[in-house]
C-alpha cells in the first residue's frame, strides 16, 4: 500500500507564508504526478498545483504567483510553497499522488489532510 503524510499546515496572517510537505513511502513502483487539492466545508474538492514526473506544473488561477509547487523525485516528496496568503486560502489542503504500485497497475492516492488558516 502507498501512504501519502502531510505536514506544515497552521494559522498565518494574511500576507504571510507557509511551506506544506508530503511524503509518499510504501509499495511505490513509479510516480507519474503528484499535487495539492483543497477543500472547503460543503465545497468540492478543487486542484490547487501539481508536478508530473517531467517537471510540468499546473497551477488553480487563483494561485498563480503566489504559490509554487516542487519535488524531489529519489525522496518522493513534494512541496507547496504559499506567499501572500489571503483569507479566501483557508481551507484543508490534501497531498494527492497518481502512483503505479506495479509495472500495470496505478491508483489516486490521498492524504489525511492538513488545515492551512489565513487569519489576522
Amino acid at each position: 500500500q502507498v501512504r501519502l503524510v502531510e505536514s506544515g499546515g497552521g494559522l498565518v496572517q494574511p500576507g504571510g507564508s507557509l511551506r506544506l510537505s508530503c511524503a509518499a513511502s510504501g509499495n511505490i513502483f513509479r510516480i507519474v504526478a503528484m499535487g495539492w487539492y483543497r477543500q472547503a466545508p460543503g465545497k468540492q474538492r478543487e486542484l490547487v498545483a501539481s508536478i508530473n514526473a517531467g517537471g510540468g506544473t499546473d497551477y488553480a488561477d487563483s494561485v498563480k504567483g503566489r504559490f509554487t509547487i516542487s519535488r524531489v523525485n529519489t525522496q518522493n516528496f513534494v512541496y507547496l510553497q504559499m506567499n501572500n496568503l489571503k483569507p479566501e486560502d483557508t481551507d484543508v489542503y490534501y497531498c494527492h499522488g497518481k502512483i503505479y504500485s506495479s509495472v500495470t497497475r496505478w491508483d489516486d492516492f490521498w492524504g489525511q489532510g492538513t488545515q492551512v488558516t489565513v487569519s489576522s
